[in-house]
């Protein structure tokens, strides 16, 4: 389903992309963080699941009908669409933490999906702008997808906080 519902007025804090994601309940708790941060939410097909899903609604709770949101049929169309001046692509595979980058308003922060995280062509392309959460803990591959989205959004908002 494509589509967008755009429910703010304004512009919003930062955009979170995810990029082909899979698991409903990862999008449901995103897009609630989303609702609550005044951010806009871009899902870039293909989906692993229904916007209709139970389980993105349930984990969304009454906050999807709140939340602004657009879906992109790919990620050049997206590009197209949205012209982002400032994108940062989260990634294990990136040197440069997020501590070290300042997100200014209105950034878009891009996730891959759950099982196998960007795609290949865009870790190429936008090597430069690859960032990543430091994950000390020994034998873990990465973080939850909506807990990931969380510590980024949360950090590019103290950032605005500071200034």
């Amino acid at each position: 389903m494509s589509g967008e519902f755009n429910n703010m007025k304004k512009e919003p804090n930062f955009n979170i992309v995810l990029v082909r994601p899979e698991i409903p309940q990862n999008a449901g708790n995103i897009g609630r963080l989303c609702v609550n941060c005044d951010c806009r939410l871009h899902l870039i097909e293909p989906l692993g699941f229904s916007l209709e899903d139970k389980y993105l609604k349930r984990a969304g709770l009454d906050y999807w009908k709140h939340l602004d949101f657009k879906v992109h049929q790919s990620f050049d169309e997206f590009l197209q669409s949205e012209k982002p001046r400032k994108i940062f692509f989260f990634s294990t595979k990136a040197e440069k933490t997020l501590w070290e980058c300042i997100y200014p308003p209105g950034s878009y922060l891009v996730f891959g999906n759950e099982s196998s995280g960007l795609p290949p062509d865009l870790y190429e392309k936008y090597s430069d702008m690859l960032v990543k959460i430091p994950m000390p803990g020994k034998n873990s591959r990465s973080m939850n997808l909506a807990n990931a989205t969380a510590v980024a959004l949360y950090e590019a908002i103290r950032q605005r906080q500071e200034t």
